[in-house]
């Protein structure tokens, strides 16, 4: 082959890929992109939480919302202000009316239980928030409260435990007892604490998420034992009230405060100001991005309980050390997306 044939070859492949490049920089079909997209037009997103006035429900309704209406979806909303018979009317009503995707936060493991059930039947996807319920639906979004559980009882014996120069007594407040956040992770503490002799449990005891409850038992617990070691609250937004009757008592440096929440700029201020000591931070936009990922992967894939998924959103442990490199988000950023 003379140096002139090769030239010619060599030009004509140069050109060829050109063609061929510019043939794809020219495609504008991404032919995964049309099936998803298609999945996800003219759907109707409708939101039901516990209560649409909490810094949770306005962290993952914002990111909801906002993503479905960038894809052009239709996004509501429904505000049961913490009434159960409210959000079991306020399912059955939905139902009846057939959103896509109904996205909700049982009130406890039973109350929505067969209404979930019957919106999968009908077609219906269905989205739990948090607080896991009796059934399993297309997917559940919140963290691993077993493990969190566990994790808490373990540093309370870390705080409290054998080898520790202090009275061993703990107490827990739990918030609604057959609600998934409290029931789910009393069974992590109570697994690992079960048996031992070093800790010693004075008070376990229902504030019903209600701040001044859990205030009002934890004034009773410490003027019983005011040698108290540590209390383990189930959640941030209840817990303000326990930790605002530890330092009432004055016993802010002797009673460790241990609670987990979404990561509210609020909980790390009452970090800083010794309110709360140990704070495991499930981080809520994190959630509402979670929970707009399951409903993508559910329309894709014709939901109405097709899969069934646990996305179980990760956690870490917020302290006074470290609170200040946190994320430490603006709920009003969030409720402002949601009016």
């Amino acid at each position: 082959m003379t140096w002139t044939n090769l030239k010619k070859m060599a030009l004509l492949a140069v050109a060829g890929v050109g063609i061929a490049g510019g043939a794809l920089a020219q495609e504008p079909n991404d032919p995964f992109r049309g099936p998803a997209l298609e999945a996800l037009k003219d759907k109707w997103i409708a939101y039901l939480p516990i209560s649409a006035g909490f810094d949770l429900a306005q962290a993952w309704g914002g990111v909801v919302k906002e993503e479905s209406q960038r894809y052009g979806m239709k996004f509501t909303i429904q505000d049961p202000n913490w009434s159960t018979d409210a959000m079991a009317q306020g399912m059955t009503s939905l139902i009846a009316e057939h959103p896509d995707v109904i996205v909700t936060q049982n009130p406890d493991t039973q109350s929505l239980a067969r209404l979930m059930m019957q919106a999968n039947r009908l077609g219906i996807t269905v989205i739990q928030m948090n607080m896991q319920g009796a059934v399993q639906t297309d997917a559940f979004v919140g963290p691993d409260y077993v493990a969190m559980g566990r994790e808490i009882a373990e540093m309370a014996i870390k705080q409290c435990g054998e080898g520790t120069d202090t009275s061993h007594k703990i107490s827990i407040v739990q918030g609604v007892l057959t609600g998934g956040v409290s029931y789910f992770q009393v069974q992590g503490i109570m697994e690992v604490l079960k048996g031992r002799e070093d800790i010693q449990i004075v008070s376990s005891q229902a504030a019903d998420w209600d701040a001044s409850k859990a205030r009002a038992i934890t004034e009773t617990v410490l003027q019983q034992h005011p040698d108290l070691c540590a209390i383990l609250d189930m959640w941030d937004g209840q817990a303000i009230g326990t930790g605002a009757a530890v330092k009432q008592a004055g016993l802010a440096d002797s009673v460790t405060v241990i609670t987990s929440g979404g990561g509210a700029a609020s909980t790390c201020d009452l970090i800083r100001d010794d309110t709360f000591d140990i704070v495991y931070n499930y981080d809520a936009p994190g959630m509402g991005r979670d929970a707009w990922t399951a409903i993508m992967i559910a329309l894709q894939n014709g939901g109405g309980g097709k899969l069934k998924t646990q996305v179980f959103s990760p956690t870490y442990v917020m302290t006074k050390d470290n609170v200040d490199k946190a994320s430490c988000w603006d709920s009003e950023i969030y409720a402002s997306r949601l009016r």
